[in-house]
């Protein structure tokens, strides 16, 4: 095989993962271009520049509202998913065989099952104990969703923890349950960052479950950003996607740079 062969097809593996890239990445930044529109709709190329857009998002009491509810039931979610989650993962590592796979198996349901499936489920069984329409429900649904996330992340970030630490401070005086908070808790502090992420924006993100249990001043961000596209179709909802898409890499760029610190 000759040198120029070997070096063509050495780069085909890296011109395929530079295509895939363009491809995943061309739609968010046409969203970005587009949220600097400084005409009346949703336009590519855009016919100028403006941050007219944004301003708009800023100064609207509705979409306020409903960013105000998505951040408390993120925040929520995060206070109950995590926890939660921990709790399991832990309850996890002490099982071995069967019963850990069984149980495992249903901690990822709401990974597997289609989210219109459970969206439906939810609305059903939280429509019977009035709970359709209010942040605790969507609190609940959305930590249903995250805690798969979570599980997994702090399954992966357990299994590099010493537990003869936390016998240790147990054979000192240590209560079972101290000795968890105070030694297995902060060893998997970037397990913990990382999953609380995963949670956040799981809330954030979801449409489906708020389509069906939420409604009104009680809608999430993106529920009204779904029927504005129906109702109103203006370059705001760029400008949201915008907003959100950048906070959405900072959380993943915060999360690979703890990564990287911790490798160190």
């Amino acid at each position: 095989m000759s040198k120029l062969s070997q070096v063509i097809i050495g780069a085909v593996p890296k011109l395929l993962a530079m295509a895939i890239f363009v491809f995943l990445v061309a739609p968010i930044l046409v969203v970005v271009v587009m949220s600097f529109s400084a005409g009346d709709f949703l336009q590519f190329p855009p016919d100028g520049l403006s941050l007219r857009w944004y301003r708009n998002y800023i100064n609207s009491v509705e979409w306020m509202d409903a960013t105000r509810i998505s951040v408390i039931a993120g925040l929520l979610t995060v206070a109950v998913a995590v926890p939660s989650g921990f709790l399991a993962a832990y309850g996890l590592m002490q099982l071995t065989g069967k019963a850990r796979s069984a149980i495992m198996g249903w901690l990822l349901v709401p990974m597997i099952v289609p989210t219109v499936l459970l969206a439906v489920g939810v609305y059903y069984l939280f429509a019977k104990f009035g709970l359709v329409n209010t942040v605790t429900g969507l609190v609940l649904a959305h930590s249903a969703l995250a805690l798969p996330f979570v599980v997994v992340t702090l399954l992966a970030s357990l299994k590099q923890v010493d537990f003869q630490l936390e016998r240790a401070a147990q054979s000192l005086g240590a209560a079972p349950w101290y000795a968890v908070l105070t030694v297995t808790v902060p060893l998997v502090k970037r397990g913990l960052i990382a999953s609380s992420l995963l949670a956040f924006l799981t809330s954030l993100d979801d449409v489906i479950v708020a389509l069906l249990i939420t409604l009104g001043e009680k809608s999430t961000l993106s529920r009204r950003m779904f029927t504005s596209i129906r109702d109103q179709y203006d370059p705001t909802i760029a400008a949201i996607s915008a907003i959100m898409i950048t906070i959405s890499i900072a959380a993943v760029l915060f999360n690979l740079s703890n990564e990287a610190t911790r490798s160190k």
